[in-house]
């Protein structure tokens, strides 16, 4: 990490300089703000710590809680999930405190004796190839604090009003801060109103900021119910520390996920179909019928169950909104968004694929950096509807997934000897959770050609960084100190746009495209870098040669390589680049880089691929910027 760049400054070097107008702790809630989130859950914190670090508009978080999340319900981290905490810097502290879900373990009845069941397949949880990062388990209330102590250390040391929630939300036609946010305090007291220009809402499936712009959760309820429980128990189940999928001939079955801490486990019970008539029994099931339910598909293996830290039972169910935002799809055009919905507030779907907290929170990383460039000035406020155009199918997408998904994992195993019966055959399950590895691991998300993403005419010049899915990174060595690291965790939650320059064969269309970036007025870098911010605030350009850091001389590096930045004006070292050969294949060959000419890969805030060029596309570069960037220039 980088720090230091105004000054030496003792102690946590996460913890940034306050603000201007920031240095005491906040005040009580204003009545008027630029942002107001309601709801501190994922969706919610990640959208908070993305905009606390940006000071030039006032952001504010509520929560009906009293307090911070004690017990979270959702555990699973995708791999997606933790390359976009890393660029918070948050991946290498889950990492350590997390269970890492390494492979999957499959059970079936013993063709022996189907009383029993017997271990019948292994899988690794998620390829080596798709992210360097691991898939992960940990409780989702220690995630929050992660978020929140960022927010806390941001350089608007921002902090939840906690103790207030939304009775409804108004929108005016016009005035600077037109949204009218009527909130209660939980404990008593008089309700009072708040004014916002945004208003997001993250307030949970029974949103009262999704119900005041009249969206609705449309969807099946599939009538099955899981019992789920987070236990400390003692067992000879071999695979009590592996992710299993448990299937028994007759009583039913289990996704067992092992927890953090190296003790704790989570079980997924399988409860059966729902009698409508016996829905509010059901949802009553005790614990100790849970583990009775679970002791009897383990079985001949023993459970004892020494503590349950957390237990429900739900339903099996798939809603989604049609929109993410206030504006009616016929008025698109005409009117800008001024609420969003995101999280459980728009979709919802059963637990046990993990991708819940997943998909809430790649929700607002995707409209946070938008706000910020909005109310910086850096874009125009269309680009806001661009939140709901990209993300709404890919909650439908969940959906449509999260219905297989569950429908397989309720289906008992086939009997080879009554295959009139149906059910599900072991072999198709572990094949189903092979196929869908992308999906669970977050990866499968590809946003279409639209203003933020550009056409494939020129994918073959980087084939392995498809357009519309996110940056998959790989190592590089950082030429000015020749360390190795991934190029991917350059990327951090700071609403830069990055410019990955892939070094042509002869370095001559590099160095021209780098020329060009640093000294022409149709230069996007200088086009919308304000005059009195760092120069890669807002496009932050890299490079990454193709031959070895100790031909690269630094002091000979473009300046745009070398930027000036802070109140020292300070060289930035770190933007260069050289293949890491230390397993074989270098990033242009693992990334399908085109040797001879090059390539510019150009990311997004978000860590999505917008655009892949030739290095002499200059004009098609600007045009692409000019889509939904203001000039600064004077």
């Amino acid at each position: 990490m980088q720090y230091y760049l105004n000054g030496y400054q003792f102690g946590d070097p996460e913890l940034r300089a306050p603000a201007p107008g920031f240095e005491h702790p906040p005040e009580n809630l204003p009545d008027t703000v630029d942002v107001l989130i309601a709801g501190t859950g994922p969706a919610g914190l990640v959208l908070a710590a993305q905009l606390s670090t940006f000071s030039g508009f006032t952001t504010r978080i509520v929560e009906r809680r009293a307090g911070p999340l004690e017990l979270g319900h959702a555990d699973g981290v995708a791999c997606r999930t933790v390359e976009m905490l890393d660029a918070f810097g948050l991946s290498s502290q889950l990492m350590r405190e997390a269970c890492w879900i390494n492979e999957t373990v499959f059970w079936r009845p013993d063709a022996q004796d189907r009383s029993r069941i017997a271990r019948t397949g292994r899988v690794d949880d998620a390829a080596g190839e798709l992210s360097e990062m691991p898939h992960l388990i940990v409780n989702q209330a220690r995630l929050q604090q992660h978020l929140l102590e960022y927010m806390e250390k941001s350089p608007t040391r921002l902090t939840p009003d906690y103790g207030l929630e939304v009775v409804r939300v108004e929108v005016a036609e016009s005035g600077d801060h037109p949204v009218a946010v009527t909130l209660r305090p939980t404990q008593g007291g008089a309700e009072r109103t708040v004014h916002a220009k945004y208003v997001i809402g993250t307030d949970g499936a029974r949103s009262a900021v999704r119900t005041s712009i009249g969206r609705e959760l449309r969807g099946d309820v599939a009538n099955h119910a899981w019992g789920v429980m987070d236990i400390l128990a003692v067992t000879d189940f071999p695979d009590i520390r592996i992710k299993a999928a448990i299937q028994s001939a007759k009583e039913g079955n289990i996704l067992l996920i092992p927890r953090e801490g190296g003790y704790l486990v989570r079980l997924y019970v399988d409860l059966g179909v729902v009698d409508p008539a016996r829905r509010d029994e059901i949802r009553r099931t005790p614990p100790e019928q849970l583990i009775a339910a679970a002791q009897k598909v383990l079985h001949p293996y023993t459970l004892e169950v020494k503590d349950i830290a957390w237990a429900s039972v739900y339903e099996v169910g798939q809603r989604v909104t049609d929109r993410f935002d206030d504006v009616p799809e016929d008025r698109t055009g005409v009117q800008l968004p001024r609420v969003f919905i995101a999280g459980d507030a728009c979709h919802t779907h059963s637990a046990k694929a993990g991708q819940g907290m997943n998909v809430s929170m790649q929700d607002t990383f995707n409209l946070g950096w938008k706000l910020a460039a909005v109310l910086e000035g850096r874009a125009a406020p269309e680009l806001l509807h661009t939140y709901s155009s990209e993300r709404q199918p890919v909650a439908q997408d969940l959906i449509d997934f999260d219905k297989e998904w569950s429908a397989i994992m309720a289906s008992p195993p086939k009997d080879p000897a009554h295959p009139e019966r149906g059910g599900v055959d072991p072999a198709e399950l572990q094949d189903y959770f092979v196929r869908s590895g992308r999906y669970t691991a977050g990866l499968a998300t590809h946003y279409p050609a639209g203003p933020l993403i550009g056409t494939s005419e020129h994918q073959a010049l980087a084939q392995g960084f498809t357009i519309g899915t996110r940056f998959h990174s790989a190592p590089v060595i950082r030429v000015a100190d020749a360390r190795r690291l991934h190029l991917g965790h350059a990327h951090r939650a700071d609403g830069a746009w990055r410019l990955y320059a892939f070094a042509d064969a002869s370095t001559e269309r590099l160095d021209a495209l780098l020329r060009w970036l640093s000294d022409s007025p149709e230069s996007p870098v200088r086009r919308y870098t304000p005059a009195h911010a760092d120069p890669d605030s807002v496009i932050d350009v890299r490079a990454i040669y193709q031959h070895s850091h100790r031909e690269i001389e630094v002091d000979a590096l473009p300046p745009v390589l070398l930027p000036r930045k802070g109140r020292f004006g300070l060289i930035d070292y770190e933007k260069t680049f050289s293949p890491d050969l230390s397993n074989g294949m270098d990033i242009f060959d693992l990334r399908g880089i085109d040797r001879t000419g090059g390539a510019l890969v150009v990311v997004r805030p978000d860590q999505y691929i917008g655009h892949v060029l030739p290095l002499e596309a200059r004009g098609t570069l600007s045009s692409f910027f000019a889509r939904f960037m203001l000039d600064v220039r004077p």
